[in-house]
C-alpha cells in the first residue's frame, strides 16, 4: 500500500516591530527540512511581499490569491512564525484555504532576548489562534508551544500532521461502493446514505446480479484476468482448492477491479452470502483482502460504515485496514478478546501467507465445496487503532480507540483469520460501544494514529467522535 506524504504550501508570519532577518533564514530552514521529511512544497515567491512574509491585509490578499492559484496542489498549510507575526494578514490569507493548517512558532533563544533578535513567535502564536478562533478558522497547534524545525519533535509534529492532512483530504468527497444490498439478516450495517453525502461521502450501488452477469461475460482470453490469476496465485496458498473454483474467483476479481475504476471507488463494501456461494460455488473473502493489500479498503457484508472507518485508519496509518468482528473472549482476560473474519485480511497483516478453504460456517446453510475462497491465517502482533461509524439523525458517529494484536496463540481448528486484541479496560470499551448502538464489526489499522484521526475528523470534518 502506498500513500503519498502531503505537499505543504508554506506561509511566513511577520510583524514589522520585529527583526526581519529571522524571515529569510526560516524561509530556506523550513523547505529544505520538510524535503528531508519527505514533504513536497510551495512557497510565495519572496519578491511578491515584504521579505516573502505576511503581515498587513494587502499582503494576506495576496498570499490567498496565491493558494488560490495553486488549488488542488497542496493539502495542508504549514503556518511558520519567525517572529511574533500579524493576525490580521494571516486571517485574511488563510480564511478560505479549505485545507488544515498547521501553526508553528519558532522558539526564543536565552543567549538572543535583545530587541534587535528576539522573536516573540511565544506570545504571537496566541495572537493567531485567539483571531482563527474569532472567525471559525479550524487549525492545529500541537506541543511543544514554541518548536526548533531542526529537532525532533518538530518532525514528529509534521508526522501527525501529515496523517491528520490525509485523512481530511482523502475522505472529502471520497466514493463507497455499495456491491449488492444489505444481507436482511444483518440490520446491524444498516448506514444513512443522506448523511454520508452531507458530508461529502457518496455511495454508489451496484446490484449483485449485474455483478454476476459482468463475471458470466468475462472473456477467457482477456489480460486482466490472466493478471488476476497470477496475483491471486502469490498472494495465498491454493492447495487443494478446485481450479473451477479458483477460476470464478478470479473473474469476480477482475469485475470488481472494473466498477471500481468505472464508479472511481475508494472504498468498497460487498455482499458476500449467500448468492455468492449458491450461484458461483465461491467466497470473495480473498478478493477482499487482495484489495485492502492494495490500499483500497474493502468490508464484507456490505458493511458501508466499516469501509468508511477503514478508509480513514488506513489514510492515517498508511497501512491496510480490516474489517473484522468483535467475536470471542479469550479465557479469563479480561483486557483480551478475539477479533476474527473469515478472511478479507490483507497478507501485509498476517503472519504468514494464508490459505484458501471453504467456508465453514456457510456450510451448514449452502453446503460442503460451495463456498471456496476463504483465506484462512493469523493476524500479526501490532500496536493497532480501531473505531467505526454509525449514522443517527443525519450525523456520522465514530468510536475510536487503541491498543495490541497480541501473539497469543488461538486455536488450530479456529476457522478463518483472526487475532488476538489487548485492549485497556475493554470491558467497559465493548459496554460503551454497545449501548451507543455500534455494529458488530471493527476497524482495524497498525499503529497508534487515534489522535490525529479524531483531530481531523472532528475539527476539519464535523464528525461525532466518542474516544474510547
Amino acid at each position: 500500500m502506498r500513500c503519498d506524504k502531503t505537499t505543504f504550501a508554506l506561509f511566513f508570519g511577520n510583524r514589522g516591530f520585529f527583526p526581519a532577518s529571522l524571515l529569510e533564514s526560516a524561509r530556506g530552514e523550513l523547505t529544505e527540512i520538510l524535503g528531508r521529511l519527505g514533504h513536497k512544497t510551495i512557497v510565495m515567491d519572496a519578491s511578491a511581499t515584504r521579505h516573502g512574509a505576511v503581515e498587513t491585509p494587502d499582503e494576506g490578499e495576496k498570499y490567498a490569491n496565491f493558494l488560490r492559484q495553486h488549488r488542488g496542489q497542496f493539502g495542508g498549510i504549514v503556518l511558520c512564525l519567525p517572529n511574533f507575526g500579524d493576525e490580521t494578514g494571516a486571517t485574511r490569507a488563510l480564511k478560505e484555504c479549505g485545507v488544515p493548517i498547521l501553526i508553528q512558532a519558532y522558539p526564543d533563544e536565552l543567549a538572543k532576548m535583545a530587541p534587535a533578535v528576539r522573536r516573540d513567535a511565544f506570545c504571537g502564536k496566541f495572537s493567531i489562534m485567539d483571531v482563527f478562533a474569532q472567525h471559525g478558522i479550524p487549525f492545529t497547534a500541537l506541543t511543544p508551544h514554541t518548536v526548533d524545525p531542526k529537532s525532533e519533535r518538530f518532525a514528529a509534529n509534521i508526522d501527525y500532521f501529515d496523517r491528520l492532512c490525509r485523512v481530511v483530504n482523502g475522505m472529502k468527497g471520497m466514493v463507497v461502493g455499495a456491491v449488492g444490498a444489505r444481507t436482511t439478516a444483518f440490520k446491524t450495517v444498516r448506514i444513512d446514505e443522506l448523511a454520508l453525502e452531507r458530508h461529502g461521502i457518496t455511495v454508489e450501488t451496484l446490484d449483485l446480479s449485474d455483478i454476476l452477469a459482468r463475471v458470466h461475460a468475462l472473456v477467457d482470453s482477456s489480460d486482466a484476468l490472466a493478471a488476476k490469476a497470477d496475483r491471486l496465485r502469490g498472494f495465498s496458498s491454493w492447495a487443494g482448492i478446485p481450479e473451477e473454483a479458483f477460476a470464478k474467483i478470479a473473474r469476480l476479481g477482475v469485475v470488481l477491479d472494473e466498477v471500481i475504476a468505472e464508479y472511481k471507488m475508494d472504498a468498497l463494501a460487498l455482499r458476500c452470502w449467500v448468492e455468492m456461494q449458491r450461484l458461483l460455488g465461491i467466497s470473495p473473502c480473498v478478493l477482499l483482502g487482495e484489495l485492502n493489500d492494495r490500499g483500497v479498503p474493502a468490508a464484507c457484508e456490505v458493511d458501508i460504515g466499516s469501509a468508511v472507518t477503514m478508509a480513514g485508519l488506513s489514510l492515517a496509518s498508511g497501512r491496510p485496514s480490516m474489517c473484522l468482528d468483535w467475536n470471542n473472549n479469550y479465557g479469563d482476560a479480561e483486557e483480551k478478546c478475539i477479533l476474527f473474519h473469515c478472511g478479507p485480511v490483507a497478507s501485509s497483516l498476517m503472519t504468514g501467507q494464508g490459505k484458501i478453504s471453504d467456508h465453514a460456517i456457510l456450510a451448514n446453510a449452502v453446503g460442503e465445496g460451495c463456498g471456496y475462497g476463504c483465506n484462512e491465517g493469523r493476524i500479526a502482533a501490532t500496536p493497532m487503532s480501531f473505531g467505526n461509524l454509525l449514522t443517527k439523525d443525519g450525523r456520522l458517529h465514530f468510536y475510536l480507540g487503541e491498543g495490541r494484536m497480541t501473539a497469543d496463540p488461538i486455536p488450530a481448528d479456529f476457522f478463518g483469520c483472526a487475532g488476538v486484541a489487548e485492549i485497556g479496560d475493554l470491558q467497559r470499551k465493548l459496554q460503551t460501544i454497545g449501548y451507543l448502538g455500534h455494529r458488530h464489526h471493527v476497524g482495524v489499522t497498525p499503529g497508534h494514529v487515534a489522535a490525529p484521526v479524531r483531530e481531523a475528523w472532528e475539527k476539519y470534518l464535523g464528525y461525532d467522535v466518542t474516544l474510547l
